[in-house]
């Protein structure tokens, strides 16, 4: 058996490699067209013109519905594991899961509401992304504090503060440059410019703000790599119910040909 194939590991490695795939292809795709420059685009300028903006919707949409999945097998993995009488840590694995659920949420409104639609709204999709995304990394490194070392090492809990710390600074750059850049230049649609030129006023920002960007959307593919010895440990199991002897909510004819009024089956009565 593969390492993949233990438990629910697959889960965060599909949701890590579909998003990886969505970024490179659309990235790959609006370069060769011209549409964006080679060098550090914000991310979502490169599913901003069309063909490669429908790959974008459409791929980032998967992988928000992944994204969902993750963090709810996350959180039953944690409420499994811990006591009722824990509720601080329970608390917190609640709000992670909220978190994450936002977090999701805002990728469906990145990849449906595009720069050339509601720009407001594309924003609003990207703070509600990249915000609650952020805050439940450090709310899941606060859950991995609190359940070391009952049910893992301390290098779990080492490798997802250092993600976090990357997070922030991430955050911390991407918020501090964007505004030095439209600070410098007052009056220009920086969210719609999808071309820059080196020497240009504003460039050196726009390079770190894009950068800062792409920065803090790998430290949460990273951060989910986190996940996959967690999910080794769980499996799945669908275990189906019989409510009835029969299949239908109707007796067969046989059983109910002296029933009163003459009632038959429904399923039956076109060949009556």
């Amino acid at each position: 058996m593969w390492w993949f194939q233990k438990g629910l590991s697959v889960l965060p490695v599909v949701l890590i490699s579909w998003s990886c795939g969505t970024l490179v292809l659309t990235f790959t795709i609006s370069v060769l067209l011209g549409h964006t420059d080679p060098l550090l685009p914000y991310i979502s300028d490169t599913g901003t013109a069309v063909p490669e903006r429908c790959v974008f919707g459409f791929m980032l949409c998967i992988s928000a519905f992944l994204g969902l999945c993750v963090v709810y097998v996350r959180y039953k993995q944690v409420q499994a594991l811990i006591s009722a009488a824990e509720f601080s840590l329970q608390t917190l694995n609640y709000i992670g899961f909220l978190l994450g659920v936002f977090s999701s949420i805002g990728m469906c409104v990145v990849a449906n509401f595009q720069k050339t639609d509601m720009m407001s709204m594309h924003l609003f999709g990207a703070g509600m992304t990249f915000g609650p995304g952020a805050l439940y990394i450090l709310v899941q490194t606060g859950v991995s504090y609190r359940m070391q070392p009952r049910f893992h090492g301390s290098s779990i809990l080492w490798t997802r503060t250092a993600v976090a710390v990357w997070c922030l600074l991430s955050i911390i750059t991407l918020f501090v440059s964007s505004m030095l850049l439209y600070e410098d230049l007052p009056g220009v649609e920086v969210a719609t410019k999808l071309h820059w030129s080196p020497g240009e006023r504003g460039y050196l920002a726009h390079l770190v703000s894009a950068g800062s960007e792409w920065s803090l959307g790998f430290s949460f593919i990273c951060f989910f790599f986190t996940f996959i010895r967690d999910f080794q440990k769980i499996s799945l199991r669908v275990q189906p119910i019989l409510q009835s002897s029969h299949l239908y909510s109707y007796p067969l004819y046989e059983e109910r040909e002296h029933t009163p009024h003459g009632e038959h089956s429904p399923l039956l009565a076109g060949t009556i």
